[in-house]
Formats: structure tokens, C-alpha cells, sequence
């Protein structure tokens, strides 16, 4: 038995981390830690980044006996439903601004009409992250790019800093350095076009969002951002989750551009002879 326990002792001291060592990334040909790979998200931030129950749809109306799906949604059933989650945001609630609070209820309430994802707008920071699509990092010695499947949407994050953005748009300008084997982005230009959810959580064009990534793992990225919005928010406020690396051997990023998919709905009342809806 002795003899058991000790072989057993010696295989998990060869497998397990020795007490306090810590994961240290690959390394790319400048030194700072390698990014490189196609990654993704694995949670429901998309649906709505705040700690939430399991409800029948993102667009509801009265019921007899509570909420159910507003009626264009009616027909997806299940696949319209939104699953529960535990939320991303540190310390659970957005502190919004009471102004902004009532908003926000209010892009809630029409989000069929106002959520920029079902436009096929431009994601932005960070809700590019989260979606459920997978993005890749490319990164060299003199620079770097984040491609996303969702929209066809790129980033390109200077390495120097070029100044302040010559205007606002959706994904904002991109400015990254290093702290050791974290890489920090400031991101700031954006519009206030985009949400943060399907929930209607929204920012102004004063958002600024300081993001950190850090490889803790051969297929693991430690994410977080911080945001900052002071005609939204009373306080800066932050949120985490883990990036995923896709392990399929053929993994690529595909075309999604879907702007074209939705032409139909922007445009097809103005058809000399609109389609029945």
C-alpha cells in the first residue's frame, strides 16, 4: 500500500504546478507575450452584461399572467427566449445616473427598434468581445489586429500613440502598451451608437474603455475592461471573463457580414412593391 501512495505522490507532483508558480505565456518574436490565435467567449454578456433570470423573450408585452414575447418574436419561441445568467459586471448593478437608468428601461422596452445589433451596426468596444462569434488576434513585432467574424469589424491597435482620434465612430481608436504580459488598450473616438447588450445598456460619445488582456493559460485569455462615462455613469465600473482559444484544427474566421442581411428590413418598405411582413 506504501508503495502505492508513493507512486501516486510522484505522478501528481509531475503534473501539478509546484506551490505559487504561475503561468508564463509564450513568447513572441519581441518578447511580449504571444496573443496569437482565434478566441471567443463562452457566456451570455451578449444578451445583458448585468446578473440576470431566464426570461421569455428580450421584447415583451403585458400578459394575463405576466410578461410573454412581444408579438413579432412570438414565432421563435424557445430560440427567442433569453437564458440566465450570473452577469460580468464587478460588484452586479450599473451605477447609472438616474437619467441614464430611465433610458436605458426605455431602449429596453423598443429594443426591436433600437438594439444596433439587429441593424447589423458595428459592435463596438467591448460588446465586439463578447458576441457569440469568434475574433482573432494577429500580432508581430510593429503591430497588431484584432479581426471579428460578426460584421466583418477590425481593429487595429497602434503600438504609438498617434494622437487624439480625428473623429468618433463605432469601434473608436485603439491604442495599446504593455505592463509586463498584459496587454492595455485605451479605446476612446467612439460613437454612442452601439450598446453595450441586447438589454439596453448604453453609453455616451464620451466612453472611454480601458481594456486588459492577459493569457493565463496555453487556451485561456483573462479579459477585462473598464468603463468610464461620466454623462452615463456616476463611477467608473468593470467587467471580466475569461476568452477562450478555439481548438478545431481548421479554425479560421469566416465572412459574417450581415449588413446585407438586413436590407430587407431597412429598406423594403420603400420597395415600389413592398413584400407582405
Amino acid at each position: 500500500m506504501d508503495k502505492v501512495l508513493r507512486r501516486m505522490a510522484i505522478v501528481l507532483i509531475a503534473i501539478l504546478p509546484a506551490a505559487g508558480q504561475t503561468y508564463r505565456a509564450p513568447r513572441a518574436p519581441d518578447g511580449h507575450a504571444d496573443l496569437n490565435g482565434i478566441w471567443q467567449t463562452i457566456n451570455e454578456a451578449n444578451f445583458d452584461i448585468e446578473g440576470h433570470m431566464a426570461r421569455p423573450a428580450m421584447a415583451l408585452r403585458k400578459g394575463p399572467y405576466g410578461p410573454v414575447p412581444a408579438a413579432p418574436v412570438l414565432a421563435l419561441g424557445a430560440v427567442g427566449s433569453v437564458p440566465p445568467s450570473l452577469g460580468v459586471v464587478e460588484g452586479g448593478e450599473l451605477p447609472y445616473k438616474p437619467e441614464a437608468l430611465a433610458i436605458k428601461k426605455k431602449n429596453q422596452e423598443d429594443w426591436l427598434n433600437k438594439d444596433p445589433e439587429i441593424k447589423c451596426y458595428l459592435p463596438g468596444v467591448p460588446r465586439a468581445t463578447y458576441m457569440p462569434y469568434p475574433f482573432q488576434i494577429l500580432q508581430s513585432n510593429s503591430a497588431m489586429t484584432f479581426v471579428y467574424e460578426y460584421d466583418g469589424a477590425v481593429r487595429n491597435i497602434y503600438l504609438k500613440d498617434p494622437g487624439p482620434p480625428p473623429l468618433d465612430s463605432w469601434m473608436g481608436q485603439s491604442v495599446g502598451h504593455w505592463e509586463g504580459d498584459t496587454l492595455v488598450v485605451d479605446v476612446t473616438g467612439m460613437n454612442d451608437q452601439t450598446w453595450f447588450d441586447r438589454a439596453g445598456n448604453f453609453h455616451s460619445d464620451k466612453l472611454h474603455v480601458t481594456e486588459r488582456y492577459t493569457r493565463v493559460s496555453p487556451d485561456v485569455i483573462h479579459y477585462e475592461a473598464t468603463i468610464e462615462d461620466p454623462d452615463v455613469f456616476t463611477r467608473p465600473w468593470k467587467m471580466s471573463m475569461p476568452i477562450y482559444r478555439r481548438q478545431e484544427k481548421n479554425a479560421m474566421i469566416l465572412d459574417f457580414k450581415c449588413v446585407e442581411f438586413v436590407e430587407e428590413l431597412l429598406y423594403g418598405p420603400y420597395r415600389k412593391h413592398p413584400l407582405s411582413r
